[in-house]
């Protein structure tokens, strides 16, 4: 089954690809020839995840999906959630965006945080939604060379390395977007029988 992944961040494509399987062909907005920037402009995760999904299937009628990733700070009352990818500004920098947080964060010992995944999902013209949350805390420094965006300051519950330190597959069996995106798989696998 072919499938839009609506994002052209290549680390997101090559994630999600891994966990949806090889049961899914999953291509991303480049691989369509689409390189315009898609405005998310929505007041939640949600409403942006539908932005960009109803944009790719409203211009090319191809099965699609998109998702909106926030990291919710509890002491920074839900900050940056769904401005996350551009918490320091429009330049979309993850250092940053990393720098920003910690400044923020300077002399706050409560750093409780969740990663929260919305993903919208059109297929032959109907929009399903799911949805995937992983607790954990803000660390006091970046940790490890994997990953991106927030992942070098995020450690999971229970976990004592941050995402960026984990193989792909560590990350995804309980990461925000590998939840998401299994219930997706799980989805797309029902409708096929």
């Amino acid at each position: 089954m072919k499938i839009v992944f609506a994002s052209s961040n290549p680390h997101k494509v090559t994630e999600v690809n891994h966990k949806l399987g090889s049961e899914f062909n999953v291509i991303g907005l480049h691989d369509i020839g689409f390189d315009e920037e898609i405005e998310e402009n929505g007041s939640t995760l949600v409403e942006n995840a539908q932005i960009k999904a109803r944009c790719i299937w409203e211009r090319y009628q191809m099965d699609c999906f998109a998702d909106d990733t926030g990291l919710i700070v509890d002491a920074l009352d839900g900050a940056p959630g769904v401005f996350s990818a551009r918490y320091a500004g429009p330049q979309r920098s993850a250092e940053d965006n990393m720098r920003k947080l910690l400044l923020e964060l300077n002399d706050i010992d409560q750093r409780s945080a969740r990663f929260q995944t919305s993903v919208c999902l059109i297929l032959g013209g109907r929009e399903y939604l799911f949805e995937g949350t992983v607790e954990g805390i803000i660390a006091h420094a970046p940790q490890g060379e994997g990953g991106f965006g927030y992942d070098p300051l995020f450690i999971p519950a229970g976990y004592g390395q941050s995402f960026a330190e984990m193989t792909l597959e560590q990350k995804n069996q309980m990461s925000h977007r590998g939840r998401a995106i299994a219930a997706l798989r799980e989805f797309l696998l029902s409708q096929r029988t």
